[in-house]
């Protein structure tokens, strides 16, 4: 279930208040940093906005920069990215900024909300109805298949951002710190109360924008069961780019492995032929490094560029094998293991038997079959 990648964008106080940008409001971003923002706008195919903060600010949510929308002409874009909003009651303002400029409009509410949006906004909008609740997966997973949406910006409101996170949905997480004390207890708030991911985030860029400061996150804690997080993402890419490090072989694959903690702590990394030897593979290179006795096994995420083999011949063991052997009860990979030299692999079928959750995302597949396209004809 492929998502779009989903960027969090909000400014906050240093007490934590959420900026407003609504008439005679608190703005807390400077000049510079609304260019910022305006250039990732023109960066992305959609941007979402809870309905409150519709009701609350009444934005317009426009690529400003006529420079900006001639480059995504020029791109084969939209001029300006799909709009998009989420209601529970649809309970719309037709005379809202957000539905009289821009390109398209996108609303996705309940069953029993669609009906009372549909009524209020007529042709302004598509709306798209999820169930008898919102269902975020179920709307990501529309915006990716049915609008071709790849890349998501969300600037609000709390509930939303909050929604996101704790769901694990968000991919980066930008935040604008403002010098700025507001004191008012009723002021939003940029996030609520609730569980989260574990671990702690990454902070992957600061950069100062006149008086305020940028600060860029990710996820590092892996996702859970079957189904994928964002960070599973980062630590799959980084299996892939692993696996280019293989010295060639006619004979085997290239491949590379991580092995991640669920607080998003990488406990070890390998990949083929490392150090010398002709046939130790990326998952065993990885986990030879850990003491098999690590209480953060069980816990972990293993990801492998390549389906963990079933069977091998250069050692007892193979890949599936060591990583249940391990106690580690979650897999992640790009590319099952083809027949180019065992006949049926199934890696995941072993893992599986053995009570292990195999998550494979495809999107990767193309970077984990790079440094073995000499193998594939």
């Amino acid at each position: 279930m492929p998502y779009p990648y989903v960027l969090l964008s909000a400014a906050v106080s240093l007490d934590g208040c959420l900026d407003d940008t609504g008439p005679d409001r608190l703005l807390l971003s400077s000049p510079a940093d609304f260019d910022r923002v305006d250039e990732v706008r023109a960066s992305v195919d959609a941007i979402l906005l809870g309905a409150g903060t519709i009701r609350a600010d009444n934005p317009r949510l426009l690529v400003n920069s006529a420079e900006r929308r001639a480059a995504r002409l020029a791109a084969g874009k939209p001029e300006y990215p799909l709009k998009v909003t989420v209601t529970a009651t649809g309970g719309l303002d037709p005379a809202a900024n957000f539905w009289h400029t821009g390109g398209d409009k996108i609303v996705y509410t309940t069953g029993r909300g669609a009906e009372r949006a549909a009524r209020a906004l007529g042709p302004t909008a598509d709306v798209v109805a999820l169930g008898p609740d919102l269902d975020w997966r179920a709307l990501l997973e529309h915006l990716h298949d049915v609008r071709g949406v790849r890349r998501l910006m969300v600037e609000g409101g709390g509930t939303v951002h909050t929604q996101l996170l704790q769901q694990d949905l968000a991919d980066e997480l930008q935040l604008v710190l403002a010098p700025v004390l507001v004191g008012d207890p009723s002021a939003p708030r940029l996030f609520g109360s609730g569980a989260y991911q574990a671990g702690r985030l990454r902070l992957t860029e600061t950069r100062r924008i006149e008086d305020v400061v940028l600060m860029r996150y990710e996820p590092t804690a892996p996702g859970t069961g079957p189904l994928p997080g964002p960070a599973d993402r980062h630590w799959l890419r980084t299996a892939c780019e692993l696996a280019a490090l293989c010295p060639p072989s006619e004979t085997a694959f290239s491949v590379g492995a991580v092995v991640v903690a669920a607080d998003g702590t990488e406990l070890a990394r390998g990949h083929s032929r490392e150090g010398g030897d002709p046939v130790v593979h990326a998952e065993e290179a990885a986990l030879a490094k850990l003491d098999p006795a690590d209480p953060r096994l069980p816990g972990a995420t293993v990801y492998s560029s390549l389906e963990p083999c079933a069977r091998r011949s250069s050692r007892p063991a193979p890949c599936a094998e060591l990583i249940l052997g391990a106690g580690v009860r979650r897999v992640v990979t790009a590319w099952r293991e083809p027949d180019t030299f065992v006949a049926g692999a199934d890696g995941t079928g072993v893992l599986t038997g053995g009570g292990a959750d195999v998550v494979v995302l495809p999107e990767y597949e193309a970077a984990a079959k790079a440094p073995n396209a000499h193998l594939l004809g």
